[in-house]
């Protein structure tokens, strides 16, 4: 969704819902290199807020960050939560660009939630329908105006010049997948909210949800049920994760459910996938993300599905000196949103 293009230098905002991040890389192609990384933390009730006193402290957060972090440019490429994102595969006829615009628009009313001229929507042709070889498979996109329209005036009012609006799954699978990969890749990002479930192949989404269990529903299920404070619970949660032999396996105990349901729907999500996509066999699991980083969590992602789990690297495709390497890559579970954003060809 961009609004302009040809921009070569911008930065890749992420407006999270516990923090603001954001990433400058310069060069060009595959040889990005890393000029600036900042974050602060954020109140969740003033991310998702939508009363205009909270979008003022929200954009003066936004303006303290960019004037701290030194960035070298005022242009700006930002994430669409993928919370507000609908996306969908659709298979259409072969057609010219022009008519495929067209057809979408007439049957949009079919395709996207929300009223059609309440959202402005993108679409991009993935190649073949696999059901159908008469047809192509179009990625559609779409959010509403109002959305957009607040957010950009938001960052205009700080001086900021948005040059591209993009769903955080698109910036994420950038920043995380090696670029170039074929095979069907799993991302799954776990914030402090939602998780979102992306299944990408041939280097393009075939598959985004977001799922409302984060780590705060983790974290409050051991509150819950061991009756300690939030602040005991967390430290708690990210010392012993799923580790079964610790505290009498008390902590696994308390969390397991919660995992397990997240568990469920990225098993309904590969199944989905599987079911468009017959042989298209998986070949990774990336974790990205606060929760990834749980002691056992990922071994435990892997035995559920047998399939190989990383944990995902922002900085896969950045290049910086190796003296930053301990620094950046503590930090890379929570970067992966700007990072991809900031590797777009603008």
């Amino acid at each position: 969704m961009s609004v302009l293009s040809g921009v070569t230098e911008f930065f890749g905002l992420d407006i999270g819902t516990s923090a603001i991040r954001l990433v400058e890389l310069h060069g060009s192609g595959k040889s990005k290199s890393l000029v600036k990384y900042a974050f602060v933390p954020l109140d969740s009730t003033i991310s998702i807020s939508e009363s205009e006193s909270d979008r003022a402290k929200l954009a003066q957060l936004i303006k303290g960050l960019v004037e701290q972090s030194g960035v070298t440019t005022k242009n700006v490429a930002v994430g669409l939560p993928s919370q507000r994102v609908f996306t969908t595969v659709v298979d259409i006829e072969k057609l010219s660009d022009s008519d495929i615009a067209k057809t979408i628009q007439y049957q949009a009313d079919s395709l996207i939630p929300t009223p059609v001229a309440e959202s402005k929507i993108d679409w991009a042709v993935l190649g073949d329908s696999p059901k159908d070889k008469a047809k192509v498979e179009i990625l559609i996109s779409s959010v509403s105006n109002s959305f957009i329209e607040a957010r950009l005036e938001m960052l205009e009012s700080i001086g900021l010049n948005v040059i591209a609006f993009e769903p955080e799954h698109m910036a994420l699978t950038r920043a995380v997948i090696p670029s170039g990969t074929v095979a069907p890749q799993v991302v799954i990002d776990i914030g402090n909210k939602a998780t979102d479930i992306v299944i990408s192949m041939n280097g393009a989404s075939r598959l985004a949800r977001a799922i409302p269990t984060g780590s705060e529903a983790i974290i409050r299920s051991a509150v819950q049920s061991l009756g300690i404070t939030e602040q005991q619970a967390q430290q708690f949660v990210n010392k012993f994760g799923l580790n079964k032999d610790k505290l009498e396996g008390q902590i696994y105990n308390s969390i397991i459910g919660t995992i397990d349901l997240l568990v469920s729907e990225i098993d309904k999500s590969i199944k989905f996938f599987q079911s468009r996509y017959p042989g298209s066999q998986i070949e990774r699991i990336i974790m990205t993300g606060g929760a990834s980083a749980l002691p056992e969590f990922p071994l435990y992602i892997a035995n559920k599905f047998g399939i190989n789990v990383e944990i995902g690297n922002a900085w896969r495709n950045v290049s910086f000196p190796s003296n930053r390497q301990n620094e950046l890559l503590a930090a890379s579970n929570h970067f992966g949103v700007a990072a991809g954003l900031a590797e777009r060809d603008s």
